[in-house]
Parts: structure tokens; C-alpha cells; sequence
């Protein structure tokens, strides 16, 4: 782990990441010494801090420091981690707080082919998402949700995840779309849910509807597929007994999302 900078195993206890799950952070893929679509990870890693009042630290700098790991580690899943920094105890923001950051480095999962050719078993989450909308959308570090969740998978690769309402939201670690009649949807996340960075890439290269999304819609759908930053495009083969065969646009959209990647350091 680097903690701004300086290589560290440490976090000190009063770190309001670790204290309240204070900041936010990306997941980003790095490939040959590439740390891919990099200047958009951290345009949304600076929005996210300011929508939490949070001070993000300078693109040069990061992007120096990220220069330094893809040296010792050309290959592999990097996070980048800011937080407010340090405080006393209680819940009240310090009003001269000096934000931290972290970046840590781990393998690229070894998922199997078939994955990516054949899809994927998904399931419903019981978990419910709580809803708010000053939230929604930033990968802050309240992530619980998402944990509690992901521990109700057992034999399925990913784990959807539904609101109060019954709308289905996002994957336990992935965005959501599918393919209904013809046109290209994905869940409105206005009210719960993250917005991912590979969600944000299709919605400015596609006709895309951002729309409520029920369980109907989506078991109804003619092509259902999953996105991330690590998995790229996961095709959805089944959902209990409902089974899909074709898998055309999220073969599309994958090519369209690979031909893009490039060294983003240089962007």
C-alpha cells in the first residue's frame, strides 16, 4: 500500500476512511505498464470528492505516483483511495482537514473463458439498496451494502442488486444493461447505486436509455450483460430459470469498449 505517496502498511486509527467510510475510490485496470482510460478515472474520482466536500488531490500528482507502481507492477488491478484525512472523534467533518490518499495493487483475477464467450450465471440479491440521492452515483467507501450482498451469492458468479421499490439497480460489483425491443437501457441510478466508470464509456459512445428498470423488464429482456472496469463485458446466460442464448450486442459493445483502451496516461 502507498500512502500519499510513501510506500506504507499502516493506516492510523483516526483515519476517517477506516473511522466512517469518509472518501471515496476507483478501480482501474493497468495492462503492459498502461493504467487504461486513467484521465477519465480520475476526472470521476475529482467529482466524487467534491460532491462529499472533499479536496482531491492533484492530477500530476497521482498521475506521477501511478507512474512510479506501473514500473514495479505493469499487470493488475490498482484502486486509488482518497479520504478526508485524520480527525478526533465525532461524526463532524475537521474544518481544516488534510485529505489522504492511498493506492494499492493487486493480480488481475483469472476469471474463465468462458465467461466472456458463454455468460454468466447471475442471481437476485435479498438485500435491499436504501435510497439517497445525495449518494447516488459516488463510489464512496460505504460499501456495506455491497458486501452484505455479495455474501448471499453461492452459485452464481454476481449478485443483483434491487431498491425499496423492486427496481433492479446494479451488480454487487458491476453496472447493468439490457437489450428490450430493440433499444439499448440501463437502471437510472439518481436515487442508490454506483455509476462505474465502463457505464459512463457505453452511455457516451450509444443510444442508451437510463430508465426505472423492474425485475419484469429485465427477465423479459432479450439480452441482459454486465459491466466493469476489471471484467470489461460479462453476457448474462442465466437468472434462475430464465436463460439467454444470444449475445450479439454485448459482443458489440465489448469490441467497441477494446478498441477504445489505449494508453490513457498520455490522454
Amino acid at each position: 500500500m502507498s500512502n500519499n505517496g510513501i510506500s506504507t502498511p499502516s493506516l492510523s486509527i483516526r483515519n476517517r476512511g477506516l473511522l466512517y467510510g469518509d472518501g471515496v475510490f476507483r478501480t482501474l485496470l493497468a495492462e503492459q505498464g498502461v493504467a487504461l482510460h486513467w484521465a477519465l478515472h480520475y476526472q470521476k474520482l475529482h467529482d466524487d470528492c467534491a460532491a462529499l466536500g472533499i479536496v482531491c488531490p492533484d492530477f500530476a500528482v497521482l498521475t506521477a505516483e501511478l507512474a512510479q507502481l506501473l514500473v514495479k507492477s505493469p499487470n493488475g488491478v490498482l484502486k486509488i483511495v482518497v479520504t478526508r484525512g485524520e480527525g478526533q472523534r465525532g461524526y463532524t467533518p475537521p474544518a481544516h482537514a488534510e485529505p489522504t490518499h492511498f493506492w494499492d495493487v493487486a493480480p488481475i483475477p483469472l476469471y474463465p473463458v468462458h465467461y466472456q464467450t458463454d455468460g454468466v450465471d447471475v442471481c437476485f440479491c435479498q438485500l435491499r439498496l436504501g435510497e439517497q440521492p445525495r449518494l447516488a452515483g459516488i463510489k464512496h467507501l460505504n460499501r456495506l451494502e455491497n458486501v452484505l450482498a455479495a455474501a448471499e451469492i453461492h452459485d452464481a458468479v454476481e449478485g443483483l442488486m434491487l431498491d425499496a421499490q423492486g427496481n433492479v439497480i446494479e451488480g454487487t460489483r458491476s453496472n447493468v444493461f439490457l437489450v428490450k425491443n430493440g433499444q439499448l437501457l440501463t437502471p437510472d441510478l439518481s436515487r442508490c447505486g454506483v455509476a462505474g466508470l465502463q457505464r459512463q464509456r457505453i452511455i457516451a459512445k450509444t443510444d442508451v436509455r437510463i430508465v426505472e428498470v423492474s425485475v419484469a423488464d429485465l427477465l423479459e429482456a432479450d439480452e441482459v450483460f454486465l459491466v466493469n472496469s476489471v471484467i470489461s463485458v460479462w453476457s448474462v446466460r442465466r437468472i434462475g430459470s430464465r436463460h439467454w442464448t444470444q449475445f450479439s450486442t454485448a459482443q458489440r459493445v465489448r469490441l467497441a469498449l477494446q478498441q477504445e483502451d489505449e494508453p490513457c496516461c498520455n490522454d
